[in-house]
């Protein structure tokens, strides 16, 4: 599966933002999806996944309760609906996906999106 991440710019902190992640293939129903991070200096991390059935979804404490990842697999789109941000969410974000769950988890799916930078200004 390819993965094509958008939706990145620059935002004042309290604002919103989405991206958005569009998927190749006919089998994307069938791989969970996350999003990943990556701010400057520092080392990837995960921020949001989905499981492949949309009923399940899991968020790093940093994000809960700010941002919202949903998929719509009859568009082949996944996205994260980023509310209330703040400058420390500053950094690249990567969709991803795999067809196992612990994959995202450990945060070394098989398959990633380039990045989209966001910005959040104080």
């Amino acid at each position: 599966v390819q993965l094509q991440a958008s939706g990145g710019g620059l935002v004042q902190a309290g604002g919103s933002l989405m991206l958005s992640c569009a998927a190749s293939g006919r089998t994307f129903s069938r791989y969970h999806m996350g999003w990943f991070r990556q701010a400057p200096g520092k080392e990837r991390e995960f921020v949001a996944r989905i499981s492949s059935s949309v009923d399940s979804t899991y968020y790093a404490d940093s994000v809960k309760g700010r941002f919202t990842i949903f998929r719509a697999n009859a568009k082949n789109m996944v996205y994260l609906q980023m509310n209330s941000l703040k400058p420390e969410d500053t950094a690249v974000y990567y969709c991803a996906a795999d067809p196992t769950t612990d994959k995202l988890r450990f945060g070394v799916p098989d398959y990633w999106g380039q990045g989209t930078l966001v910005t959040v200004s104080s």
